[in-house]
Order: C-alpha cells, then sequence, then structure tokens
C-alpha cells in the first residue's frame, strides 16, 4: 500500500512541476535572459492604471534599457474579467515573440476603443479588429478563443500568480522580485533600474 501511495505521489509531483514549467515558459518576455534586472508586470488588459503603465513606462524602458540587454521585461497575465481574458489569447494568438508584443502594444492603446460594454461577443469582434492591425486572420483568432489550452494557461498564470506574488491589484510590479511600491512616473521608475544596473 505503501508503495502504491509513493507512485501517485510521484506522478503528481511530476505533474506540479511539468505544469508549473509550462505556466513559466508561456509569460510574454521580451529582453536578454541575461540581463541583470528582471521587470515583473502582472496586469489585466482592460484596466485603466495598466494600460496607463504600458503606454507611458514600457515603452520608454524598452528603448532606454530592454532593447540594450539591461532589462529583461515579463507581462504576467492577471485578468480580471473576462474581456482581459479573451484579448490576452488574441495577443497569445501570433507565433512571433516580436508581434506578441506589438498587439499588447495595440490592445493597451486601444483599450478604450474595445474594453466597453457588456456583451462579449461585441466585445471579441472589437479585439479581433485590433488583432488585424497586426497581421492575424478572423479564423485564425477564432481557433485561438475556441482553445481551451490557451484559457487554462492564461488562467492557471492568474492562479499562480496570486499564490506566489499575493497579487491585490494591477498593475503590480516587481524588479528582481522586489515589490515596487512608488509612483508609477518613468523618470522614478528609471532612476530605481539604474540603481541595479
Amino acid at each position: 500500500m505503501k508503495k502504491t501511495n509513493n507512485f501517485f505521489l510521484k506522478i503528481i509531483l511530476i505533474y506540479l512541476i511539468t505544469f508549473s514549467v509550462k505556466a513559466e515558459n508561456n509569460i510574454l518576455s521580451i529582453g536578454s535572459s541575461n540581463a541583470k534586472v528582471t521587470v515583473k508586470v502582472f496586469s489585466s488588459l482592460t484596466c485603466p492604471h495598466c494600460a496607463s503603465f504600458h503606454n507611458e513606462i514600457f515603452n520608454n524602458l524598452k528603448k532606454d534599457f530592454i532593447d540594450n540587454g539591461l532589462v529583461r521585461f515579463e507581462h504576467h497575465a492577471f485578468p480580471l474579467d473576462l474581456a482581459a481574458l479573451n484579448a490576452e489569447i488574441i495577443v497569445r494568438c501570433h507565433d512571433d515573440n516580436i508581434k506578441k508584443f506589438k498587439l499588447l502594444d495595440k490592445i493597451y492603446e486601444k483599450q478604450k476603443v474595445w474594453a466597453v460594454g457588456s456583451d462579449i461577443n461585441k466585445i471579441n469582434e472589437l479585439i479581433k479588429k485590433v488583432g488585424l492591425e497586426i497581421d492575424l486572420e478572423n479564423k485564425k483568432m477564432d481557433e485561438c478563443l475556441a482553445d481551451d489550452g490557451a484559457q487554462n494557461d492564461i488562467l492557471n498564470q492568474r492562479i499562480n500568480a496570486q499564490k506566489n506574488y499575493k497579487i491585490e491589484s494591477t498593475p503590480t510590479i516587481f524588479i528582481n522580485e522586489k515589490k515596487y511600491s512608488r509612483s508609477i512616473d518613468y523618470e522614478e521608475f528609471k532612476r530605481t533600474i539604474e540603481k541595479k544596473l
């Protein structure tokens, strides 16, 4: 009996390790894996504060640090509603990582256009219009939205984030695993990054 229990425990452990690695592998990231600084942002694509962070901080961060190999940036999905979940699915619909981030830019830039109302079918159509701008086809986006695996990956990321980082609001930002709690101002953020380089 004990041997059987140990066998099942090993199987469960292997599953959990595999699952965790898979969830980590599906996190959107850009920048050198050897960068001295890693910025993790837990955000929901329907959150206006997350859009502000992305539009005002990320793009400057990319130009000043990420493109120079100094910072690695990770976008961690933390959808607060179905619209945010579906937008995350569409972002991940691209195979090309650069295009995923271009689409993420557009999704945040046009948040006030697509993240409106309560009819999820209309919202999905508006999200897909944004996807068309970054070379995604309607058929491909419909397939992605119908893929339970894609949805589960994102929801599992959210569960892992809640468990490991105790996320209470979005955006929540970590710099080298330390929570950033100062004002969301680029010059302040930049100084914090420079101190760690």
